[in-house]
């Protein structure tokens, strides 16, 4: 069974509001830099960077990180990470469901191999709950808690041909 827990007009007014947390708290957008792990954070990060252009005129530049060869829960993978400029700058890193945090941690220990941002920050489109490590969000579109038994799924049009987040039981 599953249930529509925000639908496409809830998504992008979540991704606006977002977009303009991260720049509160960066103070604008300088030296500022989105990287989406793939595959739906690459989409949602390059929604908020369209969301920061619309707001500041400007082009923050956005990456996809592939973490598949980071996991540690799947057979290492031999997968060549395209090169980032994020040394020294402030890394906001984008992900569709943050769960028990696995993900985020491959997720940083790929960044770390591509140099040392000023710092990075967490963003995600929801928040479930559930953590094995101790890691939170710092902008957050919706928390939703669950239950282990649950699964919140994330679709994007760009993705899915449809937009919205789903609590299937």
């Amino acid at each position: 069974m599953s249930k529509e827990i925000m639908d496409a007009i809830s998504v992008r007014r979540a991704l606006i509001r977002m977009s303009h947390e991260i720049l509160e708290s960066n103070h604008g957008s300088d030296d500022l830099v989105l990287v989406g792990i793939e595959t739906r954070g690459k989409y949602l990060a390059e929604m908020i960077r369209d969301n920061i252009a619309s707001i500041e005129g400007v082009n923050v530049p956005c990456y996809a990180l592939n973490i598949s060869a980071y996991r540690d829960d799947e057979k290492k993978r031999d997968v060549k990470i395209g090169a980032m400029d994020i040394k020294d700058k402030v890394v906001v890193l984008v992900d569709d469901v943050l769960y028990t945090g696995r993900t985020i941690r491959a997720a940083l220990d790929a960044l770390i191999d591509q140099g040392r941002p000023a710092c990075v920050r967490l963003a995600v489109l929801v928040d479930r709950g559930h953590r094995q490590l101790p890691i939170r969000a710092d902008m957050v579109g919706k928390n939703v808690p669950t239950s282990s038994d649950e699964s919140v799924d994330v679709k994007l049009e760009s993705v899915d041909g449809a937009c919205g987040v789903y609590l299937n039981a």
